[in-house]
């Protein structure tokens, strides 16, 4: 085995997604082949009703795929029980919570749960790590604070820290800045950048922040019509994939600035 091959955490092969029915499967994006390296941050983007969000449910096995297989960590995730999985892929969703009385350190606290018993007994490690988790975040000081009483931004930071308590390999984040103003959505991106070095994992995000991602991702997985491929920004800046992804009659791309910018 080579290194390349021991570096990569997750795999598709000849991945198709989309939705099952009594009639006939609804495909939403075919024969999806990528593979991720571990300690990376990447960026998962393309346009609204593509089908980002079908993926990453796909790839954390809340929906199933329609044909074709997804390898985490060189195992299978159809034959991966959740509790194996919960060990090794932590996840960040945007939907609100049920019930914001939980504490800060409470809802970080939460991640720990696959190694706690039924009772959710923390002992003096999982304490230790869901302070490091905090720390991590810089969110130490709001630990005593009610979520209901935290911004969008903090929570979402609370949110991160509760994925790195859970201590897996691979994070995945649907939208991590929907609702953040345009410094808070730099500022959580910017976080994961971080996050990536100083703890090895691997983070996966959707994102409509484009210009950002080109930016602070090592690899990008683009989603368009008829494709989705995966390649570092550098790469896919010139081979003209970010030209094709929006209509040019408003939105056009940047090559020399990596940005875009409305048509005039």
């Amino acid at each position: 085995m080579t290194d390349n091959n021991q570096n990569i955490i997750l795999k598709t092969n000849n991945l198709y997604i989309g939705y099952k029915s009594k009639k006939k499967d609804i495909v939403v994006a075919s024969n999806i082949n990528f593979e991720l390296e571990k300690g990376k941050l990447i960026g998962l983007v393309g346009a609204n009703g593509i089908g980002k969000s079908t993926l990453l449910r796909t790839l954390i096995k809340v929906q199933p795929a329609l044909s074709g297989s997804i390898i985490i960590n060189n195992k299978n995730l159809a034959i991966t029980n959740p509790q194996d999985l919960a060990k090794q892929l932590s996840i960040v969703l945007t939907e609100q919570l049920t019930s914001k009385n939980l504490s800060s350190y409470e809802l970080v606290a939460l991640g720990r749960h696959p190694y706690t018993n039924w009772i959710g007994n923390l002992n003096e490690n999982d304490t230790e790590i869901i302070n490091k988790s905090m720390d991590l975040v810089n969110i130490s000081g709001l630990k005593n604070k009610k979520c209901y009483e935290l911004s969008d931004g903090q929570l979402q930071k609370v949110m991160i820290a509760r994925a790195l308590a859970q201590d897996t390999d691979i994070i995945v984040l649907d939208e991590p800045t929907t609702h953040l103003d345009m410094y808070h959505k730099a500022y959580i991106l910017k976080l994961l950048q971080r996050l990536t070095k100083e703890t090895g994992k691997t983070i996966l995000f959707s994102s409509h922040e484009i210009d950002l991602a080109i930016q602070l991702c090592d690899t990008m997985i683009v989603m368009k019509t008829n494709e989705v491929i995966c390649d570092q920004p550098c790469n896919l800046i010139k081979e003209g994939v970010f030209e094709s992804l929006f209509p040019k009659d408003l939105i056009s791309f940047d090559n020399s600035t990596g940005s875009f910018r409305v048509s005039k």
